[in-house]
């Protein structure tokens, strides 16, 4: 009979993979100890940047839109709705705000925020392609859950609260409750702020919000020392986090972020009533010579966001 010892002992042919796994992981970490070690310091990063930075080669991402969408809790319903594009030396963020009317051709008139549990990534391509007058050719979806992971990994953000936050929603678990002033946001902390719209700025107030927090998390992922470790920050947002990016795509536009300036925008327009529903008649950008806009429905007729309707203001 066999003791417990020889049953766990692997048989002759099973230690060839295992032994080679080794001296491959060994290899591996002997060969990335220098130029990680240099890529960290402070003195020499720069000169060693386009070596030791092992997205380098993909840090050309210009011209390529990205659609970001942020979930709610319970992932259905899109908070955050974004466009990205690195161009020119330039890292341009055009928020979509969550009421935008969107009359389709298979839902009717919706708002933005709905495209998504409708028609799911594809119909939000299609729509904010159309509008926007350019091609979105990725996406990004991170479920605002996944925040409070992703800046426990870096350490906090740093963001001037602009005043008083409390809101409490037993039924989603949420809870905020922030006093104004400068201070490192974290964890619900940074969620509470990325989602709160309970005054009269409503959902507009909550996008000036989100810019605050973007271009403070924009100076935090795209430091040097960030970079080598966005494999772990993305592992922080785990299945919170899709996108038909690759890792290399990713860590390619993060990296050519990282050189660029950050502006920021969301579409302008005004608010009105519809069938006694509240919506944003956004301001979409002019399209770009040969791309395509949608201005009418399906049938031929006059897109319902042509009409005249009781404006708020």
């Amino acid at each position: 009979m066999k003791t417990p010892a020889a049953q766990r002992r692997p048989k002759r042919g099973q230690r060839g993979p295992v032994l080679v796994a080794v001296v491959l992981g060994l290899s591996g970490g002997l060969l990335l100890a220098g130029p990680l070690s240099r890529w960290l310091s402070i003195e020499n990063h720069i000169e060693d940047k386009r070596i030791t930075n092992p997205f380098a080669g993909w840090a050309n991402f210009g011209h390529q839109d990205v659609l970001v969408l942020g979930t709610d809790v319970g992932g259905g319903n899109t908070d955050v709705m974004a466009v990205l594009r690195v161009e020119n030396g330039v890292t341009r963020i055009i928020q979509v705000p969550r009421d935008s009317y969107i009359e389709t051709a298979e839902y009717g008139g919706v708002k933005a925020n709905a495209l998504y549990s409708l028609g799911g990534a594809d119909l939000v391509k299609q729509e904010l392609s159309s509008r926007m007058g350019r091609p979105i050719s990725h996406l990004v979806k991170v479920n605002l859950s996944s925040i409070r992971r992703i800046a426990d990994v870096l350490g906090g953000i740093e963001v001037d609260v602009p005043k008083r936050l409390y809101y409490v929603d037993s039924s989603q678990g949420l809870h905020i409750d922030l006093q104004p002033g400068p201070q490192t946001l974290k964890g619900r902390d940074l969620e509470g702020f990325l989602r709160w719209r309970h005054d009269e700025m409503g959902d507009i107030g909550r996008l000036e919000r989100q810019q605050l927090a973007l271009k403070a998390l924009f100076r935090k992922l795209t430091r040097p020392e960030n970079l080598v470790r966005l494999p772990a920050i993305l592992a922080a947002a785990g299945k919170d986090l899709h996108t038909d990016l690759g890792p290399m795509e990713m860590g390619g536009l993060i990296t050519a972020m990282g050189m660029t300036s950050l502006e920021t925008e969301r579409l302008d327009g005004r608010p009105f009533y519809r069938d006694g529903i509240s919506y944003w008649d956004a301001t979409w950008p002019q399209a770009e010579p040969g791309a395509e806009r949608n201005t009418t429905a399906e049938n031929g007729e006059t897109n319902p966001q042509e009409d005249r309707y009781r404006f708020l203001f």
